[in-house]
């Protein structure tokens, strides 16, 4: 049993690394468009399905509420909480239009559509995004394996670079977590100092 949690820390430590070395200036690129965004008063509405839907969940509850420092809210919205929205659109016309649908009804030009999925493949995903450059919103992909389609449509596309689930999805928070600090860095840090 030791071996196997040795080798999983092992792992994760390993992949986060490999990640940072192939995305940086990505990240740095996605950092830019979400402070900018929220500086010019636009909102992020980040997607997901599963344990994506969680994490989607999670970065925004960090804008709006905080993360490492006292400041303003910022307006974040996950759009997969609201069970009557998701499951009558589900019901009404397809699962594939669960995030589409919303992005039309909320979402604006220069707005940030961010997708967070492990294989960048599941339809309501590429969807949304298709959705959101239509409608000239900025769009963000954090995907792992090989990105999938929406790694194709999103203007910045964070891929991790494994087929593990687990492991990508740990990638994922660590990042999630990363954009909100250095979003507020970005924001607050010089109003602060």
């Amino acid at each position: 049993m030791e071996n196997i949690i040795i080798k999983r820390f092992k792992e994760s430590g390993e992949l986060k690394t490999r990640f940072l070395k192939e995305n940086m200036p990505k990240l740095l690129e996605a950092i830019k468009i979400v402070s900018n965004a929220f500086e010019m008063g636009n909102r992020l509405f980040l997607f997901g399905n599963g344990g994506s839907a969680a994490d989607a969940q999670h970065i925004a509850a960090e804008f709006v509420n905080r993360y490492v420092m006292e400041r303003p809210p910022l307006p974040a919205i996950a759009l997969t909480t609201d069970t009557s929205i998701l499951t009558s659109i589900s019901n009404d016309f397809s699962f594939q239009d669960v995030f589409a649908k919303q992005l039309k009804a909320l979402g604006r030009e220069d707005d940030v559509a961010f997708g967070i999925s492990t294989s960048g493949n599941s339809p309501n995903m590429i969807k949304a995004l298709e959705v959101a450059k239509d409608m000239k919103m900025k769009t963000i992909a954090l995907t792992g394996n090989d990105g999938g389609a929406m790694a194709k449509i999103a203007d910045i596309s964070l891929i991790v670079p494994s087929s593990s689930t687990p492991r990508i999805q740990e990638v994922h928070i660590l990042v999630g977590h990363i954009l909100c600090e250095m979003v507020e860095h970005s924001l607050f840090l010089k109003a602060i100092h």
